[in-house]
């Protein structure tokens, strides 16, 4: 049953699924004295439980109050269009009225200066440069949709193609989530039929998911398990019964080695199976070893070649995971990642994206209820369809195939509408510096050049019909072909967490060495403060990322160039807060 509150385990033995809150896979034993979270389910045993922490003390309702704090520092991405627009029609009416004037002045008649005006305001194009940005993410959101990703905002959309690091959830992301059968080992006298055939006569009665691994690899051989007597299941040790007058064991490798001395070579196997990332079973006969079967939470298919396509496009991969640090490693080694950090609770995954977004953009790909806090803190939020309601809903991004490979699609496609963005702009903004001064009439004289009104109204609506064509474009793009990635220039530092240190893949192209200055702020008391504060100081120009901390009361701006104190200082105290130091 769930486990309605936190607490210590007082009488009783139990195996509980924390892959909510932890990300393992493999359920933990519980004993007396043990801790337990609210939220986890046990799984096998009878638990008795005193309750130490309830309501908004658990850890559950922890995350919750971490997920709302953490949405409250994102802010909203500022669009160039927007910004161009409000100043672009007054800008075309003042150009107009001086175009007018200056007619008259140079002694021509009013209807040939009206005539001139009217055509400025005819052929500018403030449609094209709004049509621009809207169409092209109406566009290339469709396309997510018809292969299964879903952009829950424009800004997702816009924000997926800047990524420069992701950081993978293990469980359910890179992983499958549920353990499989990965190997069969006999020894002495029995087969790999035999010894599967004496796994599944002990396991089908137990209601642990390792034995569920073992009875779905028997199904899947067309093998019918055995009746058993005197079964006897031992909780965090293993299971013994009677199979044809034969006394039948199982389970771990030191429960097993304290019935019988176990052959040096068997002990070998399964060390070497604990550090591949496996957990070995291991199995005896009337007193005699009869084999190890190992079981692991595999890799999904499609992981390995989508993180390599990850990196390929110069985005550094980061694995998170609430494992043991040698499973982690191994998991790590298979996927092709090039860091893990392993042993994190959901405060820790929190935590690391926090550093981690000091380095670059991030998107936290996850599926758990564990990763929610992450997911929000992240520059984008990825949520396996599969996954978690919380995740999902904490999420900027949603996977609906719940594949890996769906993340670099999602990239590729961001990326292409951004470039689909640009080329719009551009040519928004090049028809109008053509357009409005052949309106005006600056050619006149030299070349004879006089527009008509209903040429430039012709041309008005040619140029919005090309930007609407050109964001079309995007439903032609393969998105899950890696022909075309190319790496963004992205700064790389050396970063440590809980000890780990990051690795780091430098940038094929030059960059600047970038500054960065700290500064001590007092007045911040609370999160929408720090998001005050950042977004006071990522206004100034030369500040390229701005990391602030209100309980440290200080923060780091990253200069693309150098920039005076006094300038900073000014930026922060306008929104009311003192900056006492900058260094």
């Amino acid at each position: 049953e769930a486990i309605p509150a936190d607490g210590i385990v007082e009488e009783g033995a139990g195996a509980v699924n924390e892959s909510a809150l932890t990300g393992e896979s493999i359920p933990a034993d519980k004993s007396p004295g043990d801790n337990v979270t609210a939220a986890t389910i046990n799984q096998a045993g009878f638990l008795r439980c005193r309750a130490t922490r309830v309501g908004e003390d658990t850890a559950i309702s922890q995350i919750i109050r971490m997920v709302s704090d953490a949405a409250a520092t994102k802010a909203p991405i500022a669009k160039i269009a927007d910004k161009v627009s409000g100043v672009f029609v007054p800008a075309v009416i003042l150009v107009a009225l001086a175009t007018i004037a200056v007619w008259l002045a140079l002694g021509q008649e009013i209807g040939f200066a009206l005539a001139r005006g009217i055509s400025v305001l005819v052929i500018s194009c403030p449609c094209a440069l709004g049509l621009a940005t809207p169409v092209a993410i109406m566009v290339g959101s469709g396309k997510g949709a018809k292969n299964g990703i879903l952009f829950k905002t424009a800004q997702s959309l816009e924000e997926t193609g800047k990524t420069d690091i992701v950081a993978l959830d293990k469980t359910g992301t890179i992983t499958k989530g549920e353990p499989a059968v990965t190997g069969i080992y006999p020894f002495g006298k029995e087969s790999e039929q035999s010894l599967l055939a004496l796994a599944l006569a002990l396991e089908h009665k137990s209601e642990h998911p390792l034995a569920r691994a073992v009875l779905q690899e028997g199904e899947a051989r067309g093998m019918v398990p055995e009746e058993t007597q005197d079964f006897q299941a031992l909780p965090g040790n293993g299971l013994s019964a009677v199979c044809q007058g034969q006394r039948l064991a199982g389970g771990s490798q030191a429960y097993i080695g304290r019935q019988i001395s176990l052959p040096p070579k068997a002990a070998e196997q399964g060390d070497r199976l604990a550090s591949q990332g496996m957990t070995p079973l291991f199995f005896t006969r009337e007193g005699q070893l009869a084999g190890i079967i190992a079981v692991a939470d595999v890799i999904k298919e499609d992981s390995p070649q989508a993180i390599r396509e990850l990196r390929n496009m110069g985005i550094r991969v980061v694995m998170l995971t609430g494992d043991n640090q040698r499973t982690a490693d191994a998991i790590g080694a298979q996927a092709g990642v090039d860091q893990v950090i392993a042993g994190v609770l959901p405060d820790g995954k929190e935590a690391v994206i926090r550093d981690l977004s000091r380095q670059g953009r991030v998107a936290m790909v996850g599926d758990g209820v564990n990763d929610a806090p992450a997911l929000t803190r992240a520059n984008v939020g990825v949520a396996i369809g599969a996954g978690a309601d919380v995740a999902i809903d904490a999420a900027d991004v949603v996977l609906v195939n719940s594949r890996l490979s769906q993340v670099t699609s999602a990239i590729r496609l961001s990326r292409a509408t951004l470039r689909v963005i640009h080329q719009n702009l551009f040519w928004a903004f090049f028809y109008n510096v053509i357009g409005i001064p052949l309106a005006a009439g600056v050619f006149i004289k030299a070349f004879g050049w006089q527009l008509n009104p209903m040429f430039g109204a012709a041309a008005m609506s040619l140029s919005s019909f090309c930007v609407v064509s050109n964001a079309l474009r995007l439903n032609w793009v393969d998105i899950s072909s890696s022909r075309h990635d190319h790496k963004r220039r992205v700064r790389r530092e050396r970063a440590t967490h809980q000890g780990a240190e990051a690795q780091v893949i430098p940038s094929h192209e030059p960059v600047a060495k970038a500054e960065i200055k700290t500064l001590k702020i007092t007045g911040m008391m609370c999160l929408h403060c720090e998001n005050r504060v950042k977004a006071a100081l990522e206004a100034v120009p030369e500040v390229a990322q701005a990391t602030v901390n209100w309980q440290a009361g200080t923060a780091e701006g990253l200069l693309g160039c150098s920039v005076e104190n006094d300038v900073l200082q000014k930026a922060v105290e306008a929104e009311d807060y003192l900056v006492e130091e900058i260094q």
